[in-house]
C-alpha cells in the first residue's frame, strides 16, 4: 500500500462549504499534502464534473480513486485510502 506522502491528493472546495473546511483543516493535520480547487469556477468545475461525475462539494480525488459527500461520510474512506 502506498504511504499517504506518495499520493497525490486533490480536493475540489467552495469557499463556504462547511464540510469543505473541516476537509482542508483535517488534511492539513494529518500533515497530508493536497491541491485545492474552487468549484466556484466554472472551469473548475466542469473540469470536476468530467473527471468525477459529481457536481457536490466536497470532491476529494486520492490517485483515481474518488470520495464525495459530508466530510464525516468521507472521513473512513479516506482513512483507508491514506493508509493511516
Amino acid at each position: 500500500m502506498e504511504n499517504k506522502l506518495s499520493q497525490n491528493v486533490i480536493i475540489y472546495t467552495t469557499p463556504t462549504c462547511p464540510d469543505c473546511r473541516q476537509l482542508k483543516e483535517w488534511l492539513t493535520k494529518m500533515y497530508i499534502p493536497f491541491e485545492e480547487r474552487d468549484l466556484t469556477d466554472p472551469h473548475i468545475m466542469a473540469e470536476a464534473k468530467a473527471r468525477t461525475g459529481v457536481r457536490v462539494a466536497p470532491i476529494t480525488l486520492i490517485g483515481d480513486k474518488v470520495f464525495y459527500g459530508t466530510f464525516i461520510s468521507q472521513k473512513p474512506d479516506l482513512i483507508v485510502a491514506l493508509g493511516l
